[in-house]
């Protein structure tokens, strides 16, 4: 007999409310950023492997200015939930709308950098403040 995870078992009404209630803020927020990952058509950042392409989606945890080799570079942290990966934008102090809390979805190469996945200059989407 193998055991099948509690997320593959169908859950009854009741399972599903006992879930909510005994998970944390942050379990819950990421359940929900995985959902919209999926249903946005969006690759998991926790799938992301190094040199390949691809479309993510997510919430901007931190937003922070930090040169690099000398150039202004706008970093921001990306989290959908699985995974955390940086999206920096060489050359820009600063992009109008690129804030904490800003949900986008980014399109480009991966690459690591010191353990880390970093999307460089991505073409981006910001998605609607609030639930539309």
């Amino acid at each position: 007999m193998t055991a099948v995870p509690r997320s593959e078992k169908p859950a009854g009404r009741f399972r599903r409310m006992l879930d909510r209630l005994s998970s944390s803020q942050e379990e819950l927020e990421s359940e929900e950023l995985r959902e919209d990952a999926e249903t946005a058509g969006c690759i998991k950042i926790g799938d992301c492997h190094d040199r390949q392409i691809v479309t993510v989606t997510g919430t901007l945890r931190t937003v922070t200015l930090r040169p690099r080799a000398g150039v202004p570079a706008l970093e921001a942290e990306l989290f959908d939930g699985s995974a955390a990966l940086d999206v920096v934008w060489l050359g820009r102090r600063s992009i109008v709308g690129i804030e904490p809390g800003r949900k986008l979805i980014a399109s480009g190469r991966i690459s690591m950098s010191r353990g880390r996945r970093v999307l460089f200059n991505p073409k981006y989407e910001l998605r609607p403040l609030g639930r539309e």
